[in-house]
């Protein structure tokens, strides 16, 4: 029978012969069928560039003069068409204007990746949701606007539901939108712990990263992003801690997961650290650990962990540019251009901010994030 099959004038042959070419197509075409749809978006995001996460297009940017030549400067590139006279409405021209980047990254890209970018911009609007939070626990004054600067249809109605609460009707709204009973049992704990409500938020969206589908060539580039921003929101999150003076016990329930460098065990390590210095000694051996350790002196001398943050958010953006060159025919370009324009218009606020003030250069470069060459 077998004889038969091979035989070249029989039916079942060229069955066969169809079949095998059939399944080589598929195996092939299906990466190839990925990768097309993100050569358009790729090479336009890389086009577009992100040119205020580097010091000499900032520093051009923090030496205006005054707003409106910081206004003028910007508005020459065709990407940012901002308005407004004032450090409030110029600041929420930026936000939109992320929201439409946003918008435009998404009506560009597959479709595969929609959840992926709904995701992401729940992400964004978490700290409308937690100023709500806030407000609601603390007993100070609701902001009418928190809605209007929402990405979602569903953060904007949750905030109007949010705006109309009171402490005695969190817990079933917050359930009705999915979120956790851990959550929901801090907010009617007394007194309000909301730096350990700041971090089941952020534990919350992490793992609807981690869930999110995208396209199985893109698992890996998601998979990355989701462990590197483990790892940095491990480390800001233990360093905090210890800087209000949590205890050992309560600084590791503050373990959101393992990322790429930071396993169980180095976390415990740096919980269990006397306090934030000999903490990052436990990093020695992981990429974040001399950058942090050169910044221990500054930190001595002025008792704020915002530079540590700063640099991890610098390391951030590096590993994110990894990212893109490991995965350069799929995700990889996008989620720079993705991450690297949310820390972009967070430095033209900052601008913004210290231009109004009229603060020094140096002391806006302070809370500036730039991308590390090394």
């Amino acid at each position: 029978m077998l004889e038969g099959i091979l035989e070249p004038s029989s039916p079942l042959f060229w069955g066969l012969i169809i079949a095998l070419i059939s399944f080589v197509i598929v195996i092939i075409s299906r990466p190839l069928a990925t990768y097309i749809k993100f050569v358009y978006p790729n090479a336009k995001f890389e086009a577009i560039g992100n040119p205020f996460i580097h010091e000499k297009e900032l520093l051009r940017l923090i030496e205006s003069k005054d707003l409106t030549s910081f206004k003028d400067i910007l508005n020459i590139l065709k990407d940012y068409q901002i308005e407004g006279d004032d450090v409030v409405s110029l600041q929420r021209s930026l936000d939109k204007g992320l929201i439409k980047t946003v918008e435009m990254m998404e009506n560009d890209s597959s479709k595969a990746l929609h959840q992926f970018y709904t995701v992401y911009n729940e992400k964004r609007d978490l700290v409308l949701i937690k100023h709500s939070l806030k407000s609601i626990l603390s007993g100070t004054t609701k902001d009418t606007t928190l809605a209007d600067k929402a990405y979602l249809p569903q953060t904007k109605e949750l905030l109007n539901k949010l705006h109309e609460a009171t402490k005695e009707t969190l817990a079933p709204i917050l359930s009705a939108y999915g979120y956790t009973d851990t959550l929901i049992q801090l907010l009617i704990t007394e007194p309000p712990d909301f730096f350990k409500i700041d971090f089941t938020l952020d534990q919350h969206i992490l793992n609807k990263f981690k869930e999110v589908k995208v396209p199985y060539k893109c698992e890996r580039a998601k998979k990355n992003y989701c462990q590197r921003l483990l790892d940095i929101m491990n480390i800001k999150y233990l360093l905090r801690a210890k800087h209000i003076g949590y205890d050992i016990d309560m600084c590791k329930t503050m373990f959101l997961g393992e990322g790429t460098e930071l396993a169980l065990w180095r976390f415990k390590q740096m919980a269990e650290a006397d306090d934030i210095v000999n903490a990052i000694a436990a990093l020695e051996g992981a990429s974040y650990f001399s950058a942090l350790d050169e910044k221990k002196e500054t930190y001595i001398k002025e008792g704020s962990v915002q530079i540590f943050e700063n640099t991890l958010d610098r390391l951030f953006l590096k590993h994110i540019k990894d990212i893109s060159l490991q995965d350069y025919s799929t995700l990889g370009p996008t989620l720079r251009f993705l991450v690297s324009k949310e820390y972009e218009i967070q430095n033209l606020k900052v601008i913004v901010k210290g231009l109004d003030e009229h603060v020094s250069t140096d002391a806006i470069n302070r809370f500036i994030v730039t991308e590390a060459m090394t």
